[in-house]
């Protein structure tokens, strides 16, 4: 009689996992589900100290040696050329598709063309993401955290053997989870895979589901590790009078023709980078230490023109800088973010999006000040609706960029001039043919896969018939 109660529990346990845990069930795909968020939101929070934390080891660094009198800028280029560099040589030598943001790597993996080596991917983006944005560079972190909360996904998938169609939404589950994570915002991060990754996504109720529980428990740990914060930090404007709407839709305009160049710009470089070093490795590490030398002198001289942009858009918002320096900065900006993400560093580009944005938002709405000082009194505002233009026209998921923006500032009010200028944005970039940029980033790492292939087909072959003619 003493072990009958004991064995009651023990039986209705094994009926519980039975029945709620089974993978016939949705059950476990919503368990999991929050595991997973649980865990993107985990190695997000850690990823962000980290960057805070190198960062500020790296500065250490340059301060220590530089008290002999030796200027700060020259003793950074040294110990930023030495991270980016080692980043670089982890990326080519272990996990090459860990490089750059990472996110149309998740796209084909969605559609069944790319793998996950979560494995691999995993520990070389974490620590190469780490070294390239802790050395100066333009790069964002929502890149890395959206592909290492993917490829958790994954792993929880095949540590618990789903079949194909829950582990695909799984995959969205965690990439999801890494981008709520990133920018403390949940609602962005369910909107991006079902706007962005739309013609990957297998909707269901299940599926869908599943992205919300990971991104609302990922969003919850990451303001456990921080705090419930928006992540910048500007003005909170009231409703916009509606006279001002029609300048909305016009800087849409505007950021439709920009997006598709920056776009362009982004692909070209890309291949520029290609042409120079030509996939061989030694030559892609010592692309990666000159920019980092680069990034590290700009770093301390010209911190404006460095890193991912996120500190500059209080400042800028705020109203800290005349026309001249706005349109001066913007252009400084877009190279040094074409010079970092095009060279294949580990890194997003969300966030200095945002940034360049913000900039060109704040430099139209100064410029429609003077011009209509009695309509446009508030011309930060324009800087906010900035942030959601240049975003929707060269991600193509204005829906998301709303929600991120609003999430990001808790400029709830702003929901109308950001709807108009992100329309405006995509409505201009669709007619003018400009297509998305992930989109067009996976179909160009698709070419370069089959060109590797063929070559390696083709080596293959003159092999076989040098060993022949040599028999």
């Amino acid at each position: 009689m003493k072990t009958a109660v004991p064995m009651f529990f023990i039986n209705g346990f094994k009926n519980f996992i039975d029945r709620f845990f089974t993978r016939k069930s949705s059950a476990l795909l919503f368990w999991l589900s929050i595991f997973i968020g649980l865990l993107a939101g985990t190695v997000s929070a850690l990823f962000d100290h980290g960057i805070i934390w190198i960062s500020e080891l790296r500065l250490e660094l340059v301060h220590h040696y530089g008290e002999g009198g030796i200027p700060l800028w020259l003793i950074a280029i040294p110990i930023s050329s030495l991270m980016a560099a080692t980043a670089f040589y982890l990326t080519h030598r272990f996990a090459p598709e860990s490089g750059g943001s990472g996110i149309p790597e998740i796209e084909g993996a969605m559609e069944g063309m790319r793998p996950v080596r979560w494995k691999r991917v995993i520990p070389v983006k974490f620590v190469g993401g780490l070294l390239a944005l802790g050395s100066g560079m333009a790069l964002g972190r929502e890149g890395p955290s959206v592909q290492l909360g993917a490829n958790v996904g994954r792993m929880i998938s095949d540590i618990f053997k789903v079949n194909k169609v829950d582990g695909q939404a799984l995959l969205a589950a965690g990439a999801a989870g890494g981008l709520a994570a990133a920018f403390n915002a949940p609602l962005a991060g369910i909107m991006f895979v079902i706007e962005e990754m739309r013609s990957q996504f297998n909707y269901s109720l299940t599926s869908t589901k599943s992205v919300f529980m990971s991104a609302v428990m990922a969003t919850i740990v990451m303001r456990i590790f921080t705090d419930q914060d928006a992540v910048v930090t500007v003005t909170q404007y009231s409703h916009p009078d509606l006279n001002t709407l029609g300048f909305y839709l016009i800087l849409g305009f505007c950021f439709g023709v920009i997006g598709i160049f920056f776009n362009k710009l982004i692909l070209w470089t890309q291949d520029l980078y290609l042409s120079i070093h030509k996939g061989r490795r030694w030559h892609f590490v010592g692309i990666g230490a000159a920019l980092g030398g680069l990034f590290g002198m700009l770093s301390i001289v010209a911190p404006d023109i460095a890193f991912s942009g996120m500190e500059l858009i209080p400042h800028v918002e705020g109203g800290q800088f005349f026309a001249g320096g706005l349109l001066l900065l913007f252009i400084l900006r877009t190279l040094t973010t074409l010079l970092s993400f095009g060279s294949g560093a580990p890194g997003g580009v969300f966030a200095p999006t945002l940034a360049l944005g913000t900039l060109f938002g704040m430099l139209f709405g100064l410029v429609g000040q003077a011009l209509f000082p009695t309509i446009i009194t508030e011309p930060g505002a324009f800087a906010i609706a900035g942030m959601g233009g240049l975003f929707a026209a060269t991600v193509r998921a204005p829906i998301t960029g709303i929600l991120l923006v609003i999430e990001m500032t808790s400029n709830y009010e702003m929901i109308l001039p950001l709807i108009v200028t992100c329309l405006g944005a995509t409505m201009v970039a669709q007619s003018l043919g400009g297509r998305p940029i992930y989109t067009q980033l996976l179909e160009r790492t698709l070419k370069l896969a089959m060109r590797a292939k063929r070559q390696e087909t083709t080596d293959k072959a003159m092999n076989r018939s040098l060993d022949r003619y040599k028999k």
